[in-house]
């Protein structure tokens, strides 16, 4: 399994992802958790996936509706 490094930037790359994802309306928002569990496993190539990373990425921004 590989141990790959994600940057902050790389992060904020997923998060726009999602929250765009959602926006558009390509993934309903109670899904949007495993959408982004599998983007993080897909781009580091492992099955751990950090927990506070992923509740980051799926937290809802301020202002944000």
């Amino acid at each position: 399994m590989s141990r790959a490094k994600v940057s902050a930037f790389d992060c904020e790359i997923m998060r726009s992802a999602i929250r765009r994802a959602i926006t558009e309306g390509e993934i309903p928002e109670n899904q949007s958790r495993e959408y982004a569990a599998q983007m993080i496993r897909d781009f580091t190539g492992d099955d751990q996936v950090d927990p506070d990373l992923l509740d980051w990425i799926v937290r809802e921004q301020p202002g944000a509706s």
